[in-house]
């Protein structure tokens, strides 16, 4: 399944520094497809917090700091 995700929105969701936690949604539309989850400090700890959720039907993507 490909998404229509455009640079400016990609950059929203990029932190300074650290992770974030982000989901996708497939029937949003083009601007407003992702949404965060929750950001992290550690790389691992954001890791294991997208190994963690249960859902199938979720898409995810860890952005990491812009630095």
């Amino acid at each position: 399944m490909t998404y229509d995700i455009d640079d400016e929105e990609r950059a929203k969701f990029t932190p300074e520094s650290g992770f974030n936690l982000v989901g996708i949604d497939p029937f949003g539309s083009r601007g407003s497809q992702l949404y965060l989850i929750e950001y992290f400090e550690r790389y691992q700890d954001a890791l294991n917090a997208k190994k963690s959720r249960k859902n199938p039907d979720e898409y995810l993507i860890l952005y990491p700091g812009a630095q």
